[in-house]
Parts: C-alpha cells; sequence; structure tokens
C-alpha cells in the first residue's frame, strides 16, 4: 500500500496527510506527488489542507517511485484512476519524455512537474516553478519589469525561473554561477541572457532591479551565500527561493540595507496552484493561512526589520503549471523549489505575497 494511504475501515481508507483523517472512497479522486526520496514533501499537508478548505472529496499522497520506475508508475497511477501527479527529483526530465503533450513552460525547459492524466489515456505535461515565482513577485507587488534582473544559478530552478522571466518581457538577463560553463549554457538556452563570472556579480548590483537566489547557498545543511550588497543599488529588490530557513541570511541582509525582500515561501505555495485547479476543479488561494501552514503549522514567522518582506496574497496571477524545481547543481547547487519539498538541495522552493514595505 502506498505511503500515503493508513487504516483501511469498512472498506475505505483514511489519507495520512488528509486535514481532519478525511476516508478515501470509491469517488475519492486522486492526485500525489511522484519523487525519490519523497517523504519529507510538503505538498501532502498543502494540497490536503486545500481539499478540505474547499470541501472537496479528494485526496493527494506521497508516491516514492524509485529511478527507472517511473513509467510503470505513471502508467499504474493512470489507469488506477489518478487525475495526474506532481514530479520531483529526480523524475522531471524524464516524465516530460513519457508525456504525450507539453504545454508551456515545460516545452521550453524540457522539464515538466506537473502532469494531468485524461480518461483517453493522454498524459499532458505542464511546469509552474517560473510562473509560481513570478506570481510570489506580482503578489509582493514587485514589477519584474523593472530593470535588468540578476540571476544566482544555473540548475533546474533557475532554467525556468530565466525562462518565465524572458517569457514575461525581461529584456537585460546576468546569470551567474559557479561553475561559468553552467551559466553560459543557461544563457543560450533561454536567449536574450548573459552568463558574468561567479566573482563580478557582486559588482553588477548598482545596475540591478532584481536579484534572484536560485542555488542551494544559505539553505539548511549549506554553507550561506556569501554576498556582498554594499554597491547595490537603492531600488535593488533581493529575492531567495530558499525556504528552510524562511528567513535566509541573504535576506537580513538585504533587509538591513535597506532593500525590499521576497521569501521563498510564496513559490513554493503558487506553483501548487494550476494542478490543484486541474485536478480538483477549484482555483485555490494562496493566503497567510497557507504561508503559515508551510512553515510550520501555524508557527509566527520571524520578525522583519528594515525594508520588511512580502507576505501572502491570493494566487492567481499566471501560474501555468506545478511542481518542483530541480536537483543540487555543479558550483552553487540548486535551491530546489516546486514540489512543496522540505528545502533539501533537491526539492525544490518559494515566496508569499503581501508586501511591506521593505522585503516566490
Amino acid at each position: 500500500m502506498s505511503a500515503g494511504l493508513s487504516g483501511a475501515v469498512g472498506g475505505e481508507v483514511s489519507a495520512g496527510g488528509a486535514a481532519g483523517g478525511r476516508a478515501i472512497g470509491g469517488r475519492t479522486r486522486l492526485a500525489g506527488v511522484v519523487g525519490w526520496p519523497v517523504a519529507h514533501s510538503r505538498s501532502p499537508l498543502l494540497h490536503n489542507h486545500w481539499l478540505a478548505r474547499y470541501g472537496i472529496d479528494g485526496a493527494y499522497l506521497p508516491l516514492p517511485v524509485a529511478p527507472g520506475r517511473l513509467e510503470a508508475a505513471l502508467r499504474g497511477l493512470q489507469a488506477a484512476g489518478f487525475a495526474g501527479v506532481n514530479v520531483t527529483v529526480p523524475h522531471k526530465e524524464a516524465a516530460a519524455a513519457l508525456c504525450d503533450r507539453l504545454e508551456g513552460a515545460a516545452v521550453r525547459t524540457g522539464s515538466a512537474n506537473t502532469l494531468v492524466f485524461a480518461p483517453s489515456g493522454e498524459i499532458t505535461g505542464t511546469s509552474s516553478d517560473g510562473e509560481g515565482f513570478l506570481a510570489s513577485l506580482r503578489a509582493a507587488r514587485v514589477d519584474p519589469n523593472a530593470g535588468p534582473v540578476l540571476l544566482l544559478g544555473a540548475g533546474g530552478a533557475a532554467l525556468a525561473i530565466a525562462a518565465a522571466l524572458r517569457a514575461a518581457g525581461v529584456h537585460e538577463l546576468l546569470v551567474a554561477n559557479r561553475t561559468h560553463e553552467r551559466a553560459e549554457a543557461l544563457a543560450r538556452r533561454v536567449g536574450g541572457a548573459a552568463a558574468i563570472s561567479w566573482e563580478d556579480w557582486a559588482g553588477r548590483l548598482a545596475d540591478v532591479a532584481l536579484l534572484v537566489n536560485t542555488t542551494s547557498l544559505g539553505m539548511e545543511g549549506h554553507g550561506p551565500l556569501a554576498a556582498d550588497l554594499s554597491r547595490a543599488s537603492p531600488r535593488l529588490v533581493v529575492a531567495d527561493i530558499v525556504y528552510q530557513p524562511r528567513d535566509t541570511a541573504l535576506l537580513r541582509q538585504a533587509r538591513a540595507g535597506g532593500l525590499r525582500t521576497v521569501e521563498g515561501i510564496g513559490m513554493l505555495a503558487h506553483q501548487a496552484v494550476p494542478g490543484f485547479e486541474a485536478w480538483f476543479g477549484v482555483r485555490p488561494a494562496v493566503d497567510e493561512v497557507v504561508i503559515e501552514l508551510l512553515c510550520g503549522h501555524g508557527r509566527e514567522s520571524p520578525g522583519r526589520a528594515g525594508a520588511g518582506r512580502a507576505g501572502a496574497g491570493k494566487a492567481g496571477a499566471g501560474e501555468a503549471g506545478a511542481g518542483e524545481a530541480g536537483a543540487a547543481e555543479a558550483g552553487a547547487g540548486d535551491a530546489g523549489s516546486g514540489d512543496a519539498g522540505s528545502g533539501r538541495a533537491n526539492p525544490g522552493r518559494a515566496n508569499p505575497g503581501r508586501a511591506n514595505p521593505g522585503r516566490p
């Protein structure tokens, strides 16, 4: 039996992650997250919260699938009547290759983190990490087109975000990664971007409107991102897709310098919206309750100083898929964004949406 199911009762089972221990019956609509490992994922917590909030007879389950078993797992889940799944590391590119059709960002990035199973047997793959990041910016009242953007990292999350920024009309996009060849490869792939030296990125901050950290630096269990923000323009907004911890050293440093900041937890929430809507027919809200749930079951958020933070807002601004960002990369690594994972180096991440003057 799946790790997400337990406690058979009179022909029904309860959803382990479902709020209130709701029963799963023959008419329950099912979805889940496929990955290896997957026990750490926060996606079941988030989706089952939404199911309870909207009174939907559904359940969202963690589905551990080892490498090399993805096709068999997807075909089995589809045959068993699942509405679809999120896909997290290490399966996103393999999932895209198994889809009958790719849409939106999945076409540009060659990876899929949300799969929708049609009754006809067709599998459609999409990706929402990039749009989830843009939605978190909009919720924080940050304009991605305010000026040049500097992206740190060249992994799966960076690719998704870079593609979304270019599609949103960002004209000047700089990419820095400790392995410079990876930055060059990402810049070529998205087009209209330029790779710069990792050693030189801090010197470009005077001309940049948005700095985005997509590396694993600053994440729990990883070293901090050594950043000199002293030359930053006063208009600079600093975004960090790391969400474990929620308040990273980079964000604290930016606020201490009077800069606005954008946390990673909002991207985590916003990227999940399109998948939930596709599987369960309701577009869920990303609000403060959701943000606090993802931050630790309503635990009080860390205090904010200086420019403040962007809080939770309503979901809705242009998401196009769902899922998770990417595995840890060579060089600076990939922070991980989407699947609603734990904040380790593989599972990806994001940010809320209410703007406090001054903070996905």
